[in-house]
């Protein structure tokens, strides 16, 4: 039927949306912050003409003609770090060498 959305489309559609689930606010008049799941994901600053991206450890990742192509380019980075897989890291102890030129 026309109008008709068949089920393995609405299914991908629903895990896209699951996947990109950002809600953006405007923090101040020149600055938008993301949120991803609750969790903060990044936020862009208007400077001038240009619209600089960073991600949510305040890493630049570009400068965008508009608001919404900084938008879409987060989105695009991919999934939340939280589902990214875990590596632990080894004590500092067991990280630390010593020098033979260090005398005791």
């Amino acid at each position: 039927m026309p109008g008709e959305i068949l089920p393995a489309v609405d299914t991908a559609l629903e895990h896209l949306s699951i996947i990109m689930n950002i809600t953006w606010k405007q923090a101040d008049h020149d600055v938008y912050v993301a949120t991803r799941d609750g969790e903060y994901a990044g936020f862009v600053a208007v400077d001038g003409a240009s619209h600089v991206l960073h991600d949510r450890h305040s890493r630049r990742l570009g400068s965008y003609p508009s608001l919404s192509a900084a938008r879409s380019a987060l989105e695009s980075f991919g999934a939340p770090a939280s589902a990214a897989p875990h590596r632990s890291r080894r004590p500092a102890r067991s990280r630390r060498r010593t020098s033979p030129a260090r005398g005791r």
